[in-house]
């Protein structure tokens, strides 16, 4: 009789790492996909952008800058 038993084989960093994003992955898109349902703040963001893009690009400028300023 032998004594070659092996212990099961631990999952190494790199898929410990890449189960983590998937999971993460998979949540974001989740919460994503839920927030663009009728009446929630990404669908009715997603109307407004249709209705005026441009003033929405002006916005988003305008917020940008004002984020930026107070970095400096």
């Amino acid at each position: 009789m032998t004594d070659d038993f092996t212990a099961p084989e631990q999952p190494g960093t790199t898929s410990k790492v890449l189960d983590g994003i998937q999971s993460a992955s998979r949540h974001v898109n989740d919460v994503i996909q839920a927030s663009r349902r009728p009446g929630m703040p990404l669908d009715s963001l997603a109307q407004a952008v249709r209705e005026a893009p441009l003033a929405a690009l002006a916005i988003a400028f305008l917020v940008g800058m004002t984020f930026a300023r107070r970095r400096r």
